[in-house]
């Protein structure tokens, strides 16, 4: 009744676990980009990271080669990384020397 081939289900499962991973890194470095967009820029200096500008512009980047080559290519890789350096270490240390936090109501 059915003539369902294995290898094309198994081909279709892996591309829609490629559009998954892309659409959460892409998401995710979207919002970091508008994060850091929005971040007063003497407080990247004051927790030794680089500049506002240069974390804007490597986010950037970051978020179109995601977008644009996928999480799982080489570039779109190189965006993941970049996203998640800024995600794990530069954005907690940003907020905390501003006093912010994204989960609490503190200013």
């Amino acid at each position: 009744m059915f003539d369902v081939d294995f290898f094309s289900v198994l081909a279709y499962g892996q591309s829609l676990i490629m559009l998954t991973l892309t659409l959460v890194a892409g998401i995710a470095s979207t919002v970091a980009l508008i994060h850091a967009a929005i971040q007063r820029p003497d407080a990247f200096p004051a927790v030794d990271r680089q500049s506002k500008v240069i974390w804007v512009s490597i986010l950037a980047a970051a978020t179109l080669f995601i977008w644009f080559f996928g999480a799982v290519n080489f570039l779109g890789i190189i965006g993941v990384v970049a996203m998640l350096v800024y995600l794990v270490d530069v954005r907690k240390r940003v907020d905390d020397i501003q006093g912010k936090s994204w989960f609490s109501k503190r200013a």
